[in-house]
């Protein structure tokens, strides 16, 4: 069994404008010094596998599948085995 988190992130050449309305918000209470905020998810899961190169395979199909937008983001995944 592989414990993962899932990182997911608008790709750079895509406006956030999640992250530009935090970041003047951030601005307002006097953070000045907070540049470039980009917003994306994190999701965790226990997965089932008996190889890590399989966890990876299956982890690569879902988010190109279901989890991520792939014209519009970017994703990477991080496996620990436990």
């Amino acid at each position: 069994m592989f414990e993962v988190k899932i990182s997911i992130m608008l790709k750079k050449t895509v406006a956030d404008p999640q992250g530009l309305t935090v970041k003047h918000a951030l601005d307002s209470l006097g953070y000045k010094d907070v540049d470039n905020v980009r917003i994306g998810k994190l999701i965790t899961m226990l997965l089932k596998a008996d190889k890590k190169d399989a966890a990876e395979k299956q982890l690569d199909k879902m988010c190109r599948k279901l989890l991520a937008n792939p014209i519009i983001e970017d994703y990477s995944f991080d496996i620990k085995e436990v």
